[in-house]
């Protein structure tokens, strides 16, 4: 079962980038693990590959053995997950993305620093696949919470999915206050 980070995620990929079929926590059989959201738009050939960390108080960060373990951790999916795409979805273009929404920015001479890290994996995996990683972090998960509040206020059905039936109550309801206090 996804978590609410994970649905955010989806429904950005059906609503906003116009995936045609979502699937939640992919278990990849031939690489062992599994892949947060993927996401795959039939038209465009396109392959969405989505890590989702929500960590509210403490930022993106995971922790092995008492160390921070960003890194590692983010370049071992990474890896495995650009060697499912490879291996399951050869002719559509891939985006792989990092969705965290706070992402704290140490000082630079800290010894660990959580855009660093961002930064790190994205080289490493630039350098040894020639794959970019998007992240979607900070500003850029706000702004895309944003699109998402923008769709469900000019939508008129019923979303099914929960969070965007919130999000849809909301601004309905926001509408409906501004009306009434006119």
């Amino acid at each position: 079962m996804q978590n609410p980070g994970e649905e955010l995620v989806g429904e950005y990929l059906k609503h906003i980038l116009g995936c045609d079929f979502v699937e939640y926590n992919l278990y990849t059989p031939n690489i062992q693990g599994e892949i947060d959201v993927v996401g795959i738009n039939i038209k465009a050939k396109e392959v969405y590959i989505c890590e989702v960390a929500t960590h509210l108080i403490t930022g993106l960060q995971y922790v092995k053995n008492n160390q921070p373990d960003n890194i590692e951790r983010f370049y071992k999916k990474f890896v495995k997950n650009i060697r499912h795409v490879e291996e399951c979805f050869p002719n559509h273009k891939a985006r792989f993305m990092l969705w965290s929404p706070i992402v704290k920015d140490q000082s630079s001479n800290a010894k660990h620093n959580q855009r660093r890290d961002i930064k790190t994996i994205q080289d490493q995996i630039l350098t040894e696949f020639g794959v970019e990683i998007e992240p979607i972090v900070n500003q850029k998960y706000l702004k895309c919470l944003s699109e998402l509040r923008s769709y469900a206020r000019n939508e008129t059905k019923e979303l099914k999915s929960p969070i965007m039936r919130l999000f849809q109550i909301e601004e309905y309801l926001l509408k409906h206050i501004e009306r009434l206090e006119r």
